[in-house]
């Protein structure tokens, strides 16, 4: 069973409403992982209190309490992340997973994922379709892609977190996007499967407000250096969603309040290049099709 050795990193902020469901669809995998490290990034209310509960029943799960910044933000997770990875030095695995701290899936979700790790040599991140809550059914969320595997579950092969760096701290968020291309530049290939289920029990942007957030993705696009066309493109496809067109309108204002200023961007030119062939790639593929 060495194929299947692996590890689960959550940073975990005031998430008590959440966490508890996470944990237990983790104890009840037929694979379980060999260490998850949860790390609270400055939690103030009981979710460290939940994790030691389960700590203290089950060897695999591990608390980090780390100070993170006073106000959530990406950089602080990727933070959390890092720290959590210091503490697996001495744990033998092949796979790394990043979890989010308010999902739950099937007892076999890791069993089905790794059966596409095996059948596929190349893949180097994997995951499932998020589906969220909606008039009391859980239905898939608006954007999944097979192309792209939500932040929520990505799972690496190893050799293709460390071949790549990992994740990095940007200003507006985007690790898993960044990962992804790199992932993807070296040779890698990213899926998440539209028959394995995840539930995501807090809608997308919610934490932070929904237009705030819609707002927070426009500025992380322009600070991965995404292209003008291409974001243009992206939010109007986003207007046939509801509610139509405001969120849409809020990513675009976001992305062009950074454009406007010429904000420094937080990644390499050599990145933007990269993100932008695949950008092209894709317009191209649309207007042919």
């Amino acid at each position: 069973m060495t194929d299947y050795r692996y590890v689960l990193i959550t940073s975990a902020r005031n998430e008590e409403a959440y966490i508890e469901k996470t944990m237990q669809a983790v104890i009840s995998q037929t694979i379980p992982p060999e260490k998850w490290i949860i790390a609270s990034d400055g939690s103030t209310d009981q979710t460290e209190n939940i994790v030691r509960k389960y700590a203290n029943e089950w060897d695999f799960i591990e608390l980090l309490c780390v100070q993170g910044d006073r106000n959530r933000n990406f950089g602080s997770k990727v933070r959390a992340i890092h720290k959590a990875l210091e503490l697996l030095v001495d744990t033998g695995y092949e796979f790394i997973g990043i979890l989010d701290a308010d999902i739950s899936f099937g007892t076999d979700y890791f069993e089905l994922i790794f059966n596409k790790f095996r059948e596929n040599n190349l893949l180097g991140i994997a995951g499932g379709f998020i589906h969220e809550e909606e008039k009391g059914e859980f239905i898939p969320r608006p954007f999944n892609s097979t192309g792209a595997v939500p932040n929520a579950v990505q799972l690496f092969r190893r050799e293709c977190y460390e071949e790549t760096g990992g994740f990095v701290a940007l200003k507006y968020g985007g690790e898993d996007s960044y990962s992804e291309v790199m992932a993807r530049a070296a040779g890698w290939e990213v899926e998440s499967f539209p028959g394995i289920k995840v539930l995501h029990h807090r809608h997308t942007l919610a934490a932070e407000g929904r237009l705030e957030g819609a707002y927070r993705e426009g500025k992380m696009d322009y600070g991965l250096g995404s292209s003008i066309i291409f974001e243009i493109l992206k939010c109007i496809g986003r207007t046939k969603v509801k509610p139509y067109g405001i969120f849409a309108g809020c990513r675009f204002a976001g992305f062009i309040s950074r454009y406007l200023v010429k904000e420094q961007r937080g990644v390499s030119g050599e990145f933007i290049k990269k993100l932008r062939s695949e950008q092209y790639s894709k317009i191209i593929s649309i207007f042919l099709n």
